[in-house]
């Protein structure tokens, strides 16, 4: 869910700047689910510029702060690994304590899946770095519930807000805030000349129907 068309904005402008946004048509992309696709986001890139992420954790505690409210929150759960930077940079900025969540139990030592002390019904908000399928934030939900604690939201830097990622957050009943989506980035990247009109239609169908995409879009 976007909630602020500004930030939404300038979140794709500061990923377009680092060249956190890929796309490729022939051959696309494939995610690990198998699923081809025209656009990779690698949002992992913002812990290497300051500025940018400086600006990115801003509008996390802005959306945290103005849509969740701090009274609601008592920890930051961060999914491994690639949200632990982001979960740490804002647990620290709110002066929170923070866990993370691994996406399997670990097979040795303590086996744990959950990392960090969690205090029993203590309520947690879920830190990601991207959506496309919402199963590692509700993987993430479903350990913190088991041990204890309360998720009701998640925020994440990008989605690409596909009905798979909405169906599965609406049925384990998480709200999602996203800095920005897909087709905001989208649509930056064609006024920034990165993608022509041709290529834009391409990667407009595949959010449309991403199943579909590679056999409809590589047979033409």
């Amino acid at each position: 869910m976007i909630v602020n068309k500004n930030i939404a904005k300038k979140t794709a402008q500061l990923l377009l700047k680092i060249d956190a946004v890929s796309f490729r048509f022939n051959p696309p992309f494939t995610y690990t689910t198998g699923m081809k696709s025209p656009i990779y986001l690698d949002n992992r890139i913002v812990m290497s510029y300051p500025a940018v992420r400086r600006k990115i954790v801003e509008f996390y505690v802005q959306i945290i702060k103005e849509k969740i409210g701090l009274s609601n929150i008592d920890y930051i759960s961060g999914t491994a690994s690639a949200a632990i930077p982001q979960a740490s940079w804002v647990a620290g900025i709110l002066d929170l304590p923070m866990v993370y969540i691994r996406p399997s139990t670990k097979s040795y030592g303590k086996g744990n899946k959950l990392e960090g002390y969690l205090k029993k019904s203590a309520k947690l908000v879920i830190i990601e770095d991207h959506v496309s399928t919402a199963t590692s934030i509700v993987n993430n939900a479903e350990t913190v519930r088991e041990l204890g604690g309360k998720v009701s939201y998640a925020v994440a830097t990008t989605t690409y807000d596909t009905k798979e990622s909405d169906d599965l957050l609406k049925n384990n009943k998480i709200t999602l805030f996203a800095l920005t989506d897909g087709k905001t980035i989208v649509e930056q990247s064609y006024k920034n000349k990165v993608l022509n009109d041709k290529q834009k239609k391409s990667v407009d169908l595949w959010f449309k129907d991403p199943s579909s995409w590679a056999s409809l879009a590589l047979s033409s």
